[in-house]
């Protein structure tokens, strides 16, 4: 299945770029939790939507664009974990640093994760303990890697949050980069990065399925307490803060 899935998120992303490239109107709008949402990321999650229910009809969705109710999801042991286009407001910035994530949850675990890049065509996706990247049709397995100093990835939108400063500022001689999206999650899986630490929100569907390609990589992700990150179904969508590293 997991090329099929692959495919899937190629389309949504075909699907984003017509929005990006102007052949589609943009349509932006505040939703009511004030995160931006445009005509591509509803685009994106139709694809996807469509794609599932026929590849797997037996397995709800959890979409950032259609959440079902706590009621509906609460007793999900199996489900599908999409973010149609994560990073919009790198999209609406136009710095290419978006992509689309699908990833599947069995018992509270990602085991299979895909993670496109519309705008350079680079596909992450992990199933089955391994992990690979696809760039100009040359595929090859990935494994996080070790490096020194370290190379830190942190949020293009919350470089500057104080917590933050404050973690850098006590570990030691490393390096940084910003970058937006579930990229910062496939840059450790692949080894050009060592440590994406994250104190700011993040929904599960914005971490699925990069955790599933860094995990699937050798990486760890695990709250500040040390313990695995899960989606097991639960009222809010929020994350708790996380680091993805080696170490």
């Amino acid at each position: 299945m997991l090329e099929q899935i692959c495919q899937l998120a190629r389309d949504a992303g075909d699907a984003i770029m017509k929005v990006y490239d102007g052949e589609q109107p943009l349509n932006a709008r505040q939703k009511n939790d004030d995160s931006p949402v445009t005509a591509a990321d509803i685009a994106a999650h139709n694809v996807i939507k469509k794609g599932l229910l026929a590849l797997d009809p037996q397995t709800p969705l959890l979409s950032e664009e259609d959440p079902p109710s706590w009621a509906v999801r609460q007793n999900w042991t199996r489900f599908w974990l999409v973010d149609p286009l994560d990073g919009t407001k790198e999209f609406l910035k136009r710095n290419g640093e978006f992509t689309v994530n699908i990833a599947l949850i069995e018992n509270g675990l990602p085991v299979l994760g895909v993670v496109y890049v519309p705008v350079t065509g680079v596909l992450y996706a992990a199933a089955d303990g391994k992990a690979w990247k696809e760039e100009n049709g040359d595929r090859v397995e990935i494994t996080a890697r070790e490096a020194h100093p370290p190379l830190v990835v942190v949020s293009r939108s919350h470089s500057s949050d104080q917590e933050l400063q404050d973690y850098l500022a006590q570990l030691g001689e490393h390096q940084t980069v910003t970058i937006g999206s579930s990229l910062k999650f496939c840059l450790v899986a692949e080894g050009s990065a060592q440590l994406y630490p994250r104190f700011g929100p993040t929904s599960v569907w914005d971490t699925a399925a990069g955790h599933a390609v860094a995990s699937a990589a050798g990486a760890t992700v695990t709250d500040w307490q040390g313990q695995t990150l899960t989606y097991t179904p639960r009222e809010s969508f929020l994350n708790p803060g996380f680091r993805v590293s080696l170490f």
